[in-house]
C-alpha cells in the first residue's frame, strides 16, 4: 500500500492526476519523512552562486530560488503560473495538487528572477513552458527534469549531504519557519496543507534532530556531572 501512495504522490507531483486523497484515511506506514530540507546557510549559499556562465545551471538555481521565495510552490504551478495571476502586488494561484486558493505577497526577490528572463510574447510569468499551444504538459516534465538533474550537480558541488532538487525548497521553507518559531498552524496554511498533520510529517526530520540534540546534551552534562 505504501508503494502504491508513493506511485500515486508522484503523478501528482508530477501534475499527472488531480490530487483526490484516495489515502487520506488509510494507514500506509509511510508517517515519516526522510530528511529533505537544508538550512538558512545553505540556501544562502546557493543564492550567491555565480552561474553567468553556466546558463542551465543558474536556471536551475532561480527556479529553486522561486519556490523557496513563494513558500515551497510546486515545479508544476510554477510552470502554469500566467502574468495575468499577479495583481497588485499580490500573486494567486490554485494549486494543481489539491485545488485550493493560495496568496502570495509578491517580493523584490520573486521579481528579480522573474526580470531576468525574457517573456515579452509568453501568457507565462516564467520560462519553463516557452512553446505556448505545443504539448505543453511534455514541456513541463521535460524541464522538471533537466532542472532537478543540474540541482543535484549545483548540490555536489557545495558538497551537501541530501540530493537537492525542487522538493528540497519546499521541505526548506517549512523547516527554516518551524526553526524561527513560525507556528506549524501558519506553516500549514502557507504550505497549502489539508491538514497541520501533513505538515508534521514535513518538520519531522527535523523533530528528530532536535531530539538527538537534545539526547547528546543530557548525556553531557551527565558525562560532566552537572
Amino acid at each position: 500500500m505504501g508503494i502504491l501512495r508513493a506511485i500515486y504522490n508522484r503523478a501528482v507531483d508530477k501534475g499527472l492526476v488531480m490530487n483526490t486523497n484516495p489515502f487520506k484515511n488509510v494507514f500506509t506506514g509511510m508517517d515519516k519523512t526522510i530528511k529533505r530540507a537544508i538550512d538558512v546557510n545553505s540556501i544562502h549559499r546557493i543564492m550567491m552562486l555565480d552561474f553567468s556562465d553556466i546558463r542551465r545551471y543558474d536556471f536551475a538555481r532561480d527556479m529553486f530560488l522561486f519556490s523557496f521565495y513563494t513558500r515551497g510552490m510546486s515545479f508544476v504551478d510554477m510552470a502554469f503560473l500566467k502574468k495575468k495571476d499577479l495583481k497588485n502586488g499580490i500573486l494567486s494561484y490554485k494549486r494543481q495538487k489539491s485545488g485550493q486558493q493560495l496568496f502570495i505577497h509578491w517580493e523584490n526577490c520573486m521579481q528579480h528572477i522573474v526580470d531576468k528572463y525574457d517573456t515579452d510574447n509568453s501568457p507565462y510569468l516564467l520560462p519553463i513552458i516557452t512553446g505556448i499551444g505545443t504539448n505543453e504538459r511534455k514541456q513541463y516534465l521535460s524541464k522538471i527534469h533537466n532542472v532537478n538533474r543540474n540541482l543535484q550537480e549545483i548540490g555536489q558541488l557545495l558538497g551537501l549531504e541530501l540530493p537537492l532538487t525542487l522538493y528540497v525548497a519546499r521541505h526548506s521553507w517549512a523547516n527554516i519557519a518551524y526553526n524561527n518559531n513560525i507556528p506549524i498552524s501558519v506553516i500549514s496554511e502557507g504550505l497549502g496543507h489539508d491538514s497541520e498533520k501533513t505538515t508534521r510529517i514535513y518538520l519531522s526530520s527535523l523533530n528528530a534532530n532536535k531530539i538527538d540534540d537534545a539526547n547528546r546534551m543530557i548525556l553531557e552534562f551527565v558525562r560532566k556531572g552537572k
